[in-house]
């Protein structure tokens, strides 16, 4: 299904297809221009969300260096064509997982919140274990 197939605002689409191009080239350089500064991150491994968008931009670029068969299956929209959900399929470690991005925009086509939920639990968990390996030098330390 393309954008337009949606009734996606034009920026909207814009920014989506940017982003489809982007991850489909596993070249995130353009990431900044699509994502609003005040933008925030929702992992599956955190209940608080990360932000502003340096801590966005730092979780996507490093999640699309550890995923393996990248697919987006589906999109959804919603009415007003600012919140879409992307299905998708990847492996890490060898785990297949299943999962979706919740993107919301802004009316100027800016991400302004980024959610990602993951299933199976076991892929998550790999998936966790790599990216706190990887940022761990940039996460804040936990206290007991």
């Amino acid at each position: 299904m393309n954008q337009a197939e949606l009734n996606l605002p034009p920026a909207v689409a814009q920014s989506l297809a940017i982003w489809h191009e982007m991850v489909d080239s596993k070249d995130l350089g353009r990431l900044e221009s699509i994502v609003h500064p005040d933008a925030v991150f929702r992992s599956p491994m955190a209940f608080k969300p990360y932000g502003p968008a340096p801590a966005l931009l730092m979780a996507l670029r490093t999640v699309i260096t550890i995923f393996g068969d990248f697919t987006y299956h589906r999109q959804f929209s919603s009415a007003d064509g600012l919140d879409i959900v992307l299905e998708f399929s990847a492996s890490v470690q060898g785990k297949q997982l299943k999962g979706i991005d919740m993107i919301r925009f802004d009316e100027e086509g800016r991400i302004v919140e980024f959610e990602v939920m993951i299933r199976p639990f076991n892929a998550l968990q790999v998936l966790g274990a790599e990216m706190g390996a990887r940022l761990a030098q940039f996460l804040p330390a936990y206290k007991n």
